[in-house]
C-alpha cells in the first residue's frame, strides 16, 4: 500500500463567513415556517385530525386489501346460513 502525506486543508475568513450566512438563512426560514404554521394551526388542526383519521385508515384498507364487513346481528350470525 502506498502512503502519502497527509491533506492540509485551510479554512479562510471567507469560507467562514459564507457558512454563517448560510446558518442564518436557513434559521430564518425555519422560524418563518414554524410561526406560519402555528398560526395556521389551533383548533382547525384538531378538527382536521379527526377526519383525517378515517381516510387515513381508508386509505391503508385499501392498500392492504382489507373490506370491513359489518357484523350481523342474531341466531343466524352465529350459526352461518342455517336457521331453526
Amino acid at each position: 500500500m502506498l502512503r502519502r502525506k497527509p491533506t492540509r486543508l485551510e479554512l479562510k475568513l471567507d469560507d467562514i463567513e459564507e457558512f454563517e450566512s448560510i446558518r442564518k438563512e436557513l434559521e430564518s426560514r425555519k422560524k418563518q415556517r414554524e410561526e406560519t404554521e402555528a398560526a395556521a394551526g389551533g383548533e382547525d388542526a384538531a378538527v382536521a385530525l379527526g377526519a383525517e383519521h378515517k381516510s387515513r385508515e381508508q386509505l391503508i384498507n385499501e392498500r392492504i386489501g382489507y373490506k370491513p364487513q359489518p357484523k350481523a346481528s342474531g341466531r343466524a350470525a352465529h350459526f352461518g346460513t342455517f336457521e331453526f
